[in-house]
């Protein structure tokens, strides 16, 4: 191999590993400041709302829930492109990522109720608060999700990792997972 094959290479590799560094290095911190796993502002837990009930953005106000195209399909973002997931172990009722979870994948929150753009539908945007309080948005009856991995718009990194006990799955405009091809880095960071 030439020295700028090998250049080339040793760059495309720490271009995949730097959300995995990242997450990693957000749950290290996470699980340090939260004994026994969990923390008042990110525990999960609490009480669905009808759907269109009150609702609240990691930053607040209000927020808004759209649709994306990549190579899996077409999958709810934010209204910034921004992937938005769905934890297979949580309930239409309760989240179940808190703690160290819930800093690798942040909830989706929001303090004024949602709205819809794309092909996302209304009917089936709802809330379930949180311990903390905080109001997360659903989906279809499923929790939202951020990938702390997914550091610009457009990104999927979190498509099919097996994170704190279960896979992480992006949804299609009907509340379903795409369980179909996973991000480069799945694997890499399937170690939580």
């Amino acid at each position: 191999m030439t020295r700028s094959a090998h250049a080339r290479s040793v760059s495309r590799l720490g271009r995949l590993a730097a959300p995995v560094v990242l997450v990693v290095l957000l749950a290290a911190c996470g699980a340090a400041s939260s004994p026994g796993g969990g923390s008042a502002s990110s525990a999960g837990g609490g009480s669905a709302s009808s759907p269109g009930g009150a609702a609240s953005s990691a930053s607040s106000g209000s927020v808004t829930v759209g649709t994306r195209s990549g190579p899996s399909g077409t999958y709810l973002a934010d209204g910034s492109g921004r992937a938005l997931y769905l934890f297979v172990a949580d309930t239409a009722t309760s989240s179940r990522c808190s703690g160290a979870c819930a800093t690798a994948w942040p909830p989706l929150t929001a303090t004024g109720t949602p709205a819809v753009s794309g092909d996302a539908r209304a009917s089936l945007l709802g809330t379930l608060t949180r311990s903390d309080g905080a109001h997360q948005v659903t989906y279809a009856g499923h929790p939202l999700y951020y990938f702390a991995g997914d550091t610009t718009p457009g990104q999927t990194n979190g498509q099919g990792v097996d994170g704190f006990g279960a896979l992480w799955w992006l949804l299609m405009p009907d509340g379903s997972a795409i369980t179909g091809p996973t991000s480069p880095t799945a694997s890499a960071t399937s170690r939580y």
